[in-house]
């Protein structure tokens, strides 16, 4: 995986500057802890999808309603559920510079939330050719919790795609996900490619959003 430093640094708190030679030099050094750390793993499903009245959505497998995923999934007809994780060596590296190292700990967080979400557009570019050669096309990945899409949901995602016995990740009672850094999403298909290339911040209303990516 190729990493932006630039999200690094953003997850940080730096926005669109670049750090110093003190937080560059810690970043390459956490990231290359990461990689050796790292046991990436993904899962994806596709269902039939159907939009429903007042922002309902009915995902085959769940229904949820959210009037913001409502509207990402306009024109879908399917919707693919997906999961995706780190794995455990990520975590144990995290606890272990928590008690070591505060400063070092912050970073390594902040390098593993790009690691995640740059495996996660890994993943979903192989999927988005594999549904473009069939004249297909994929919205943004939306993920529980964005939005008003329930975070609930994740109870219904990680079970219809059994991801502790696939990929390692579990949900605890208060939907947390372990390890920790992972993710579960939506993606809808469309016949219609507009809107397709949409990311998280650029279709965010939070404009004063500290982390927002400029």
């Amino acid at each position: 995986m190729e990493i932006s430093r630039r999200e690094i640094r953003r997850y940080l708190g730096y926005g669109i500057n670049e750090g110093d030679e003190t937080v560059n030099a810690l970043i390459e050094e956490c990231l290359r802890e990461l990689t050796a750390a790292a046991s990436p793993k993904s899962i994806s499903r596709a269902y039939p999808l159907k939009l429903l009245p007042e922002d309902g959505i009915d995902f085959t497998v769940f229904q949820a309603k959210s009037r913001n995923l409502s509207r990402n999934l306009k024109d879908c007809g399917q919707v693919i559920l997906f999961a995706a994780t780190l794995g455990t060596g990520v975590d144990v590296l995290l606890h272990k510079y928590t008690k070591l190292q505060m400063s070092k700990a912050v970073t390594m967080q902040a390098a593993a939330a790009a690691m995640i979400e740059e495996y996660c557009d890994e993943e979903n570019r192989i999927l988005k050719q594999e549904y473009e050669a069939r004249g297909l096309y994929l919205r943004p990945r939306f993920s529980p919790g964005y939005g008003d899409f329930p975070l609930e949901c994740q109870r219904d995602i990680t079970a219809v795609l059994e991801t502790p016995k696939r990929i390692g990740v579990m949900l605890t009672d208060s939907l947390l996900m372990t390890p920790s850094k992972s993710v579960t999403a939506v993606m809808g298909v469309s016949g219609k490619p507009y809107r397709c290339e949409v990311k998280g911040c650029e279709e965010c209303a939070k404009t004063d959003c500290a982390y927002r990516r400029n």
